[in-house]
Order: structure tokens, then sequence, then C-alpha cells
């Protein structure tokens, strides 16, 4: 890029130095609307072609991690060339933009974040927040890769979230339920309207929870937009006889009928498999039984109920998440205790995740995260007292509470380490202490 392009700054090289420019460019870090980004992404010339011959986008308050991971693995699985976008990451930037299954190297990264930069200045400048710059780059790397299919995850909300300037061919919407207050507020059914604003005229939506408001097939009627819905016109049957193995039954645009029987558990979300095949048959790929399982058995997607020795990890962060770990958190051995790390941010419903949490957590240890949207673990130890938990430590950081912890474990405990993307990311960016025997297998299984 030239120097001319950034007259008052010294020009970003690397991409570290890139992410640190991002965080100046707009006052605030959170400013939702699409008429900014539109107009780069504009210039970039994003707008006058489709970026790839089918584009996915999966907008839900939980699940879309998981049904985007399952997409991905199942559309490569078939020989589709396939790009992703999600976000937060947890260990790097690059996470974010995935390309036929390999992260996005630094080199691509940077070349995506000059042109961003050469057409926010080309012109009137524009202001964008880190995440438009952000996503407007993941979208040029995208669109510049020769795919056959590209995912977006859907970073707040929908209506007014930055990757919706792309015009989805499918649309997802896998769960709703209370998050980002501050933002997109209680009600259930206005937070549905604005995940369903990903909707498109005349084109297929995939709703992939029976429990969602009516708002949200109310959006797809207004706009003619085909609906395939959890339990209608999708479903999935555990088969009796045999463990982990399921039958899903679905639906081709043309109305008709297919089932794939023994398919393995991803050891994520049913539904969100069930949803990820569902979108995959309505964007053109003729599902291959063989494909379909290889790709559920090799699907990870780490921070997932992951395992590693007696340590869940977690990044669930709203009550319904949280509700979820709990289902299907296993009882530690006998006279083992069930420990929970847990650090949270302090825009999140703090009281219902502990709520959830409180059934199956014996033992507490509370973590400050760092930042202004950081809470401290003092506040989460009042907050889990109150509920009648007992904590037992309350550390300056998750890895503190990762070395208190290393000091206390038995052999037979186990420790969920949950509430933020942020306390999973600083635990697995350290080796964990792992003297107590593992769990299925080596210990390192992701969930």
């Amino acid at each position: 890029m030239p120097d001319s392009l950034a007259p008052h700054s010294i020009q970003p090289r690397s991409l570290q130095q890139w992410l640190q420019h991002l965080e100046t460019l707009h006052p605030v870090g959170i400013d939702m609307g699409l008429e900014r980004v539109s107009k780069v992404a504009k210039r970039m010339g994003l707008l006058s072609n489709p970026i790839a011959p089918c584009v996915i986008t999966v907008a839900g308050t939980n699940g879309k991690g998981s049904t985007l991971a399952m997409i991905d693995s199942i559309a490569r699985a078939h020989g589709w060339r396939v790009g992703t976008y999600t976000s937060p990451h947890l260990l790097r930037y690059n996470e974010r933009v995935n390309i036929d299954g390999q992260e996005a190297d630094d080199q691509l990264l940077v070349q995506g974040f000059e042109q961003v930069e050469r057409a926010r200045l080309q012109g009137s400048e524009i202001s964008l927040t880190y995440f438009e710059a952000g996503t407007l780059c993941g979208l040029w790397c995208m669109a510049n890769a020769e795919l056959d299919l590209v995912v977006l995850e859907v970073g707040l909300g929908g209506r007014l979230d930055a990757v919706n300037i792309i015009d989805a061919d499918v649309a997802i919407v896998t769960t709703i339920a209370q998050d980002h207050a501050n933002f997109l507020g209680t009600d259930l059914a206005q937070i549905g309207r604005e995940k369903a604003g990903i909707f498109r005229a005349n084109r297929p939506t995939v709703l992939g929870s029976q429990t969602l408001p009516s708002s949200v097939a109310e959006c797809a009627q207004v706009l003619a937009a085909p609906t395939f819905s959890l339990g209608q016109q999708f479903a999935h049957q555990a088969i009796a006889g045999e463990a982990s193995r399921w039958r899903w039954q679905g639906l081709h645009s043309d109305g008709q009928s297919v089932v794939i029987n023994e398919l393995p558990d991803p050891g994520l979300p049913i539904d969100n498999a069930a949803t990820a095949l569902q979108s995959l048959m309505l964007a053109g790929l003729e599902l291959e039984k063989s494909r379909v399982q290889v790709a559920l058995s090799s699907v990870q997607l780490p921070g997932r109920l992951q395992w590693i020795g007696p340590w869940c990890l977690d990044v669930g962060h709203n009550p319904h998440a949280a509700e979820y770990v709990v289902r299907h958190l296993p009882s530690p051995p006998e006279d083992g205790r069930q420990w929970g790390l847990i650090g949270m941010l302090n825009d999140k419903d703090i009281d219902g995740v502990i709520q959830a949490l409180a059934s199956r957590i014996s033992e507490w240890v509370c973590v400050s995260l760092s930042g202004e949207r950081g809470c401290q673990a003092s506040e989460l130890s009042q907050r889990i007292i109150a509920q009648g938990g007992r904590v037992h430590f309350c550390a300056d950081s998750p890895q503190a509470g990762v070395d208190w912890l290393a000091n206390v474990l038995t052999p037979n405990d186990r420790v969920l380490a949950t509430g933020s993307f942020f306390t999973v990311a600083a635990l697995l960016a350290r080796p964990l202490p792992t003297g107590a025997a593992s769990l299925d297998g080596d210990g390192n299984e992701i969930r």
C-alpha cells in the first residue's frame, strides 16, 4: 500500500501492526449499522459480483460455530472448496478466515487489510470498527480464492451485522436466547427479528431449533422465503440399539425426501448437525452417506466441551449455553469433585449462567478478566455465594486460577473452565495440569 494512503500514520506492515491499527479507526468498538461498511465494500468491488457460487450465513444466539464447522467439514468431504469467516478467535486472529480447511496466513490477511485501507481512504475517509474492517478483509480473501462455498458467521444480531452486506443464498438461524442485551434487548421476539434480518426474499431459510420465537418464521413468510424447520421439513432420530448413531431426514429444494442412516455422533449438538445437512442440501450439495460419516467423525471445534485431561473447556457465556453444558457434563469418578473455573464479561447475564451451572458445580474458582468489560473475580464470587455456592479462591487471571487448582486437584477431580472466549483462550495458551486420569481415550477429545 503506498504511503500516501495513510498520510497521518506509520504504514502497518505486519499482521499485528494492522490489528493494532484497526483499534484506532473508530471511536467505539461496536457501532451497528451497514452504511459505512457497505460503502467501503462497494469501493472494494465486493458487492459487484457474488463472492462465491453459494453463500450460507449463520445467525443465532448459540450453535453458530458448531453448525458452521459441520457445514465446512461435510462440504469439504464432498470435494468442495469452502471458505469460512468466524469470530471471535481463541488464540490467533488467523482463525477467523479459513480457506479450504486452512487458516489464512499473515501475508494474505495483510494484503486484505491493505485493500480495506485503500478503499476506506478513497475519496472521503470512512471510519470502520475493528470487526467491520476484519469482515471486509475476510470477504476479500475469500472472494479471491475461487471457492465453491462461503459460510459466514454473524458476529452480533444479524440485520445490522457487517456480514449482512452479503446476500445469503441460504440463511440459518440456530437458536434464540438472551445475550448482548445492551445491543439486542431482552425481548425474544425482537431478538428473533434481528437475527432474521439475514433472510432474503425467495431464498431458503433453515430454522435449527424447535423453540424459536414465532417472529423468526414470520419474517421468512413476509419475504416469501421457503422455510425449512427442524422437526418439520427436516429432523433427526436416534437409532434404536445403536449407541451414538442417528438418522437424518430432510428435503431437497424441490421437496424430494432424503434419508441418511447410521450417522456418527459428532460430539456437537445433533440439532446443529441436522441443520448443517439441510442447509447443504439447499445449497445444491448431493450428500453421500460415506462422506457425511467421515466428516462428522472428524469435525473439530476447540472450546466447545473440549476435554484436555481432567479439564473441560467451554466458551459458553449465556444461560442457554450453560444449560447445554450441564446436560452433557459427565459426573466425576467416585470421590471426585466437579470444580468450576469461571471468568466472564460484565455485560453478560452472570447470575443466569451461575444458576444454570450450580446444579453440577460444587466447588468454584473465580478469575478476573482484563479490559473494561472484564468482570472481577470478587464480583463473581459474591454472586456465586449469593446463590449458595462455595468459592475457594479468587484469582486475578485465568492463568492464576489454573496455578491455584494445580495444587489442590485430586486424581478424581474434574474442572469445567467456562464463561467466556477470553477464559478459554487463556487456558488453551498454556499447558494444563493433567495429573488426574483422563476421560475418553487420550483425554484431548475436542467437543
